[in-house]
């Protein structure tokens, strides 16, 4: 009697299953498919994106070499066009090239591209904030204390490696203006920090020496 319960029971169950499919199917064929597109789109999108990457690599070795050549003519658009496509390794390394052979001299401009590396491409955080300390570093010859500040408050707030460079930075913007008590604070900010470079510390503290002591 038992045995035949557990038989009609598992024939029910059976029966359950089957008219649930029978009657779903519709849904399951449609999350089945979706499931099917979506995996498809990510795996197009991720060849798409290796496409790109080796295009851009292509097209900045080409016009680096075209320009060490002698060939001058075409590196200043090309290397801008690296930078508006906004690739985390090839739109800095564009700009940087620039920058470094200075090929672009326009203040605005080069602020502009220093912005859309820092706040248009998805840098990892620290590369974010190398980028931040060279654009507070460009800009300290010619902007006001609290242009400076703002451009590198992001820095010198948080606790990342290059803290003590943006704290340094802003000790010479000061020393260079003659307000020794302002570069004189940044110095002993600086060498207060633990867990950083000895040599920026221990440059910090001769100058404190050499430059501050009664």
């Amino acid at each position: 009697m038992d045995q035949e319960i557990e038989i009609i029971s598992a024939e029910t169950r059976k029966e359950k299953i089957k008219n649930f499919l029978i009657n779903k199917r519709k849904t399951i064929i449609s999350t089945i498919i979706f499931f099917l597109l979506v995996l498809f789109g990510f795996f197009l999108y991720q060849e798409n994106e290796k496409s790109n990457r080796e295009s851009l690599a292509n097209k900045f070795n080409a016009t680096i070499n075209e320009y060490e050549s002698g060939n001058k003519s075409k590196i200043l658009n090309s290397m801008k066009e690296i930078i508006e496509d906004k690739d985390e390794t090839y739109s800095p390394l564009a700009f940087y090239y620039l920058l470094d052979n200075n090929l672009i001299t326009s203040k605005e401009e080069i602020n502009r591209y220093f912005d859309i590396i820092i706040d248009e491409i998805s840098l990892d955080k620290e590369n974010k904030n190398l980028t931040i300390f060279k654009k507070g570093l460009f800009n300290s010859e010619f902007v006001n204390e609290n242009e400076l500040l703002s451009i590198l408050n992001p820095i010198i707030k948080s606790e990342s490696i290059w803290k003590p460079h943006a704290l340094y930075l802003m000790a010479e913007y000061y020393f260079a203006k003659k307000e020794k008590q302002k570069s004189k604070e940044f110095l002993e900010q600086l060498v207060s920090l633990e867990n950083i470079s000895s040599n920026i510390k221990i440059e910090a503290q001769k100058r404190l020496r050499s430059d501050f002591s009664d």
